[in-house]
């Protein structure tokens, strides 16, 4: 395994507010997004944060009181989902910048509820999404300055989530659930050949584990580790969710950062690859945070208060 790079954290403000911030609390003028419930308002409101690495910095990104999840962002652009000015969590992309002063609606594509990862430069996405009320949970491509989409799964009658590119965009991993209507089956991760839609499984969880019949993650939100080499996700074993790695080939697979204290999960690497972010909670799910480990030493560091209860999915965004 090659050594892992630098990784720090999304989301950018004004020069003035970034000054305060020296470049050692702030390696690769990065910052970390990540979303909120937000207490005491409407009905449902999720906003995007953004937080320093050492978190003394904090500032709402999307400010709106509709549903809004960041999942994904490429350099200094954000991309997130929002049923703003349509009906309750029908969702659509949007951009923006790190300041959440830019925002644009990307494609009239419906999208589900689900990570997402682009290619060639930010040029072009891959997202779960669907067509009507029949075709649900299907891979398409988004055309990121036209807005416009193709579908690249086959099968619809399977549920596709949570698509990541390899870092040089020529390959696609995401959680496939074979048949969506069951429940007697739960999702694995698979490579899919983008070209004609066929798929190679990459993981195959325990059945014996003790959380084979649990409610939560067996393999998703998958991250392609920036080195290429290998390729993060998200599984509920032995009764705590942690963040597991497998090869692209899906010869090898290991815990990446699981225990028996915390459930740590939704996740993101940097852009060298030498930090992880994630949210983590105590096993009774009472409060949630952002942590940011470096990669090298092994230090977690906790970078959220206890203001908000709800801190999720942290993406790391450039300044």
């Amino acid at each position: 395994m090659n050594t892992l790079s630098r990784c720090v954290l999304l989301l950018c403000v004004h020069l003035s507010v970034w000054s305060q911030i020296t470049a050692q609390d702030l390696p690769g003028n990065m910052c970390i997004a990540y979303n909120i419930k937000v207490p005491d308002s409407s009905k449902d409101n999720w906003d995007v944060m953004a937080v320093s690495p050492d978190g003394k910095i904090k500032y709402n990104v999307s400010n709106h009181p509709d549903v809004a999840w960041t999942y994904y962002a490429y350099k200094s652009r954000l991309f997130f989902i929002s049923d703003r000015d349509t009906c309750y969590r029908c969702y659509f992309l949007y951009e923006t910048d790190a300041e959440g002063k830019r925002i644009r609606k990307v494609s009239d594509l419906r999208l589900e509820d689900s990570w997402m990862s682009s290619r060639f430069d930010g040029r072009e996405m891959i997202v779960s999404a669907r067509l009507g009320q029949d075709t649900r949970y299907q891979l398409f491509l988004i055309d990121l300055a036209t807005g416009a989409y193709r579908q690249i799964s086959k099968d619809t009658s399977a549920k596709f989530t949570d698509p990541s590119f390899s870092p040089d965009g020529k390959s696609l991993v995401c959680s496939v659930k074979k048949d969506k209507r069951s429940r007697k089956t739960h999702e694995e991760l698979y490579i899919v050949n983008i070209d004609n839609g066929s798929l190679t499984q990459l993981t195959t969880y325990p059945a014996n584990n003790i959380s084979a019949n649990d409610f939560g993650f067996k393999a998703s939100a998958a991250r392609w580790h920036p080195s290429g080499e290998y390729i993060s996700y998200v599984s509920k074993q032995d009764g705590f969710t942690g963040i597991f790695g497998v090869t692209p080939d899906g010869k090898k697979q290991w815990p990446i950062m699981h225990s028996n204290q915390f459930h740590d999960g939704w996740h993101d690497w940097s852009p060298d690859g030498n930090w992880l972010c994630f949210d983590r909670t105590d096993k009774n799910e009472k409060q949630y945070h952002i942590m940011l480990m470096d990669l090298r030493s092994k230090q977690i560091t906790q970078i959220t208060d206890v203001s908000v209860k709800t801190q999720l999915s942290p993406v790391f965004l450039q300044k």
